[in-house]
């Protein structure tokens, strides 16, 4: 085994597992370890939060200081750093443990991929990355089951509307929820992406205008990606992003209220009420 292998994909692999024989099902072991990763990576990611929000909430005045400085870009540089540390601010803060859940993701991704779409029986995928104590004795089933889902394979509406696999696949409930939680946490950030725009505009560089465009887009684009890469692999992996997004959620609200998404939730409450 690679050195990655044996740092992240064994104990990622052997944390739900062991989760699982608690529960004794999949699918639930895999939303339930998902959430009690993020609860065990928020203490190292707190930092980074808390410098977002310093910079959301400092955004007009970081705006004044590029418009004053519109026409010079080292000295728009300098001007922010020494804002930023005048503030109290760190824009590095807290970015090595950000950059650790994104290589959670990866090597979690890498791991379904090798137990439930790598062919043969899951229990045996599983204990090429099992401490001893853990392995499944030989031929045990795994219980992959969950609601509507067979984990091993994607999530999608097809057989339930007795299309088997023919046709345009439709996306399942799982991996929706997920689309729809990558949607509402780019949501929330809307009102800063939409002050950066405003101070792109006044900015005579295109390279400001580009990061914004690439802000905007990717309200759209990453829960359409979402969907395209979920309904192509195990839907163990859609109810991973949907517990990750979902938490992320929380912590965006937690930290700066529901921001953009505020018409949509209120738009929401209001319905319920008349329910």
């Amino acid at each position: 085994m690679d050195i990655f292998t044996t740092l992240l994909t064994q104990p990622l692999a052997n944390g739900l597992v062991l989760v699982y024989k608690i529960l004794g099902n999949m699918g639930l072991a895999i939303l339930v370890f998902s959430i009690l990763l993020r609860v065990v990576l928020t203490p190292l990611t707190r930092p980074y939060m808390e410098s977002m929000k310093k910079m959301r909430s400092y955004s007009k005045e970081l705006n004044k200081l590029k418009e004053r400085h519109k026409g010079d870009r080292a000295k728009a540089a300098q001007a922010q750093a020494d804002f930023y540390k005048e503030k109290g601010i760190s824009p590095t803060a807290g970015c090595l443990p950000y950059l650790l859940q994104i290589a959670v993701l990866i090597f979690l991704f890498r791991l379904f991929t090798a137990v439930f779409a790598n062919g043969g029986g899951v229990s045996e995928n599983f204990n090429h990355f099992l401490y001893e104590p853990l392995k499944f004795a030989q031929g045990e089933e795994v219980n992959t089951r969950f609601l509507y889902l067979d984990i091993t394979k994607p999530d999608k509406l097809n057989e339930l509307f007795g299309l088997g696999d023919s046709g345009l696949p439709i996306p399942g409930i799982f991996l929706l929820l997920a689309s729809a939680m990558q949607f509402l946490s780019a949501k929330i950030s809307v009102p800063y992406v939409e002050a950066e725009a405003k101070a792109a505009k006044k900015t005579k560089g295109k390279s400001d205008d580009f990061q914004v465009a690439m802000q905007s887009s990717m309200i759209y684009t990453f829960p359409l990606i979402t969907i395209l890469i979920g309904i192509s692999f195990p839907s163990s992996l859609a109810l991973y992003w949907l517990a990750f997004s979902a938490f992320q959620v929380v912590q965006q609200y937690m930290a700066t209220g529901w921001g953009g998404a505020t018409p949509w939730v209120t738009k929401l409450k209001s319905l319920a009420k008349r329910g």
